[in-house]
């Protein structure tokens, strides 16, 4: 790769990334507790995610072709789900109804006054919906989206909060889509007392908000909770919140239910505590442990955000994810959806399925039809499998570190492949790339660089500094200008694997890049962190 000499603009990029990991969470300190993330000795090690006894949790849950590693009936139950499935999100697609206006608990880091249509987060929600309105708005969706396979509510409250309108729609759904997953997202305040009607209706995937298993780390996060009729405040309402959390999880466990904790990263408040966080789900049976960087611009008019409290930097989010390895299984492809949000993770369709759309829409739910395009997805899923089966197969031995590991930023419009060209990204896909795999660990959401047909000069800036810890840019197409930014920012612009699958395109390029090492053509170099843009889309998606 030929290196230009970094220009002025350039420079001033990797200074901005650089100060960003001056507070980078030191993976050492996060550890100090050492690799034993044990159950505690007063509960089974039941669950633990992917693996059938616990043990030695996975980076990345549901990356295997098939059932190696979890018994077939759990493997049925993800192997289509976007969320539970990294291969699966590539090529299934979710969407979320907002049935349940309601919340319980006050978050720091929630307002859910606020929509936009190019807003990307939880809480947000464009309209709010009866549950009679929801099912028919997911016939509609399932019949031109027939890769979607599963349903969610998510809010824009909490989904427990307002049981009557969640499981009147699940209900429906049941009886007239009985081929879509059901799902749901609580905080988890009233689950215990709702367990048995989630397994009523077949809900086999419940999403717990859990980001402490202190209350006085708990009483930071949560102003308040509504319990037993009133409103209690602080380090009570957090100790609440924590043994009905602990409770529910337990209780679904115990019926079988898969359950994937969402856990909030806030810098200074619960990042040196995750790791406890994720003893105590793993140890309850989790399936899943999801965390997240916070969202925390001003702009959304959160506590947080209005206070002055930042989000992680890239390299922090992924510092406090590998220490918690070992410990529950991680789930690194969340998108921190819309309560609205229709379409494969990373995309949002939902102005195509609007109340008055859908009423002009002639909506035939066939199910026959589904299944057979579901089985040309999946052809295509085992296909991704194998070429990636055969790239690492084909590495080689070389006289190389092989410890050495890079991360590698995608473009990519679905379906597993680099397929989209620099200038039309709104989000860059990060995988981490050594001799032994390609991870997917994260995404990187970007402004568009074309607008109109034009490259807007002023967007480069902000695109190098989302993945300026990656050492190249798979793409399938890219101007000279953006080309010739990168390489001067140290990031190689790689356009030789155009529609490969992601994860055969980045194996090939890193034997070829450990192969120019060998030589002696390039020498190997750590890059700076990144900055992580939360909570919108870009102004042009």
């Amino acid at each position: 790769m030929g290196i230009t000499r970094p220009n002025a603009r350039v420079k001033k990029i990797k200074e901005s990334a650089m100060q960003a990991a001056a507070s980078y969470i030191n993976i050492a300190d996060l550890k100090s507790s050492g690799n034993a993330l044990a159950a505690p000795a007063d509960l089974p090690a039941t669950g633990g995610g992917c693996g059938t006894h616990g043990g030695e949790g996975k980076a990345s849950c549901g990356t295997s072709g098939g059932p190696d590693d979890m018994p077939q009936e759990i493997w049925d139950k993800v192997k289509n789900h976007p969320c539970y499935s990294e291969e699966a999100h590539h090529h299934y697609a979710r969407m979320h109804v907002a049935v349940a206006p309601a919340c319980n608990i006050q978050c720091n880091y929630c307002n859910r006054k606020y929509d936009c249509s190019n807003e990307s987060r939880p809480g947000v929600v464009s309209q709010k919906l009866t549950p009679e309105q929801a099912v028919k708005k997911v016939l509609a969706v399932a019949s031109e989206i027939p890769q979607m396979t599963v349903l969610g509510i998510a809010g824009p409250g909490d989904s427990l909060a307002s049981p009557k309108k969640t499981f009147e729609t699940f209900r429906m759904l049941q009886e007239q889509a009985p081929d879509i997953k059901l799902c749901l997202s609580t905080n988890g305040l009233a689950l215990p007392d709702l367990v048995d009607e989630i397994c009523k209706y077949n809900i086999d995937h419940v999403t717990i908000t859990i980001n402490m298993v202190d209350p006085e780390i708990g009483a930071k996060i949560y102003p308040w909770i509504f319990w037993d009729h009133k409103r209690v405040t602080g380090v009570e309402a957090a100790r609440i919140l924590h043994e009905q959390q602990m409770k529910g999880l337990e209780m679904l466990t115990a019926r079988g239910v898969l359950t994937k904790i969402n856990s909030v990263l806030i810098p200074g408040v619960n990042d040196e505590h995750m790791i406890e966080v994720n003893k105590a789900v793993k140890a309850r049976g989790a399936f899943l442990h999801n965390i997240m960087p916070l969202i925390s611009e001003p702009e959304h008019g959160t506590y947080f955000g209005l206070n002055g409290q930042r989000g992680p930097s890239a390299q922090e989010l992924k510092a406090v994810q590998d220490a918690c390895m070992g410990g529950a299984n991680l789930m690194r492809h969340c998108r921190q959806c819309r309560a609205d949000a229709v379409g494969l993770l990373g995309e949002d369709r939902s102005e195509e399925f609007t109340l008055d759309k859908i009423e002009e829409m002639e909506v035939v739910y066939d199910l026959d039809r589904r299944r057979s395009y579901q089985d040309k997805v999946e052809t295509e899923r085992q296909a991704q499998h194998a070429a990636k089966v055969e790239a690492l197969a084909s590495q080689g031995e070389l006289e190389v570190d092989d410890s050495i590991k890079v991360l590698v930023a995608v473009a990519t419009k679905g379906g597993g492949r680099v397929n989209e060209h620099f200038g039309h990204v709104t989000e860059f896909q990060v995988f981490e790339v050594s001799a032994a795999e390609a991870l997917f660990v994260g995404h990187r959401r970007v402004d568009q660089y074309c607008q109109g047909g034009f490259g807007e000069d002023e967007q480069l800036p902000s695109v190098v500094r989302a993945i300026n810890d990656c050492h190249a840019v798979l793409v399938a197409k890219i101007g000279a200008c953006p080309r010739d930014e990168l390489k001067g920012a140290g990031i190689e612009p790689v356009d030789a694997y155009v529609d490969e699958f992601i994860e055969k395109a980045a194996l090939s390029w890193f034997a070829d890049y450990r192969k120019r090492i060998a030589s002696g053509e390039i020498e190997h170099q750590a890059r700076g962190d990144a900055s992580i843009r939360q909570g919108a889309y870009t102004a042009a998606a």
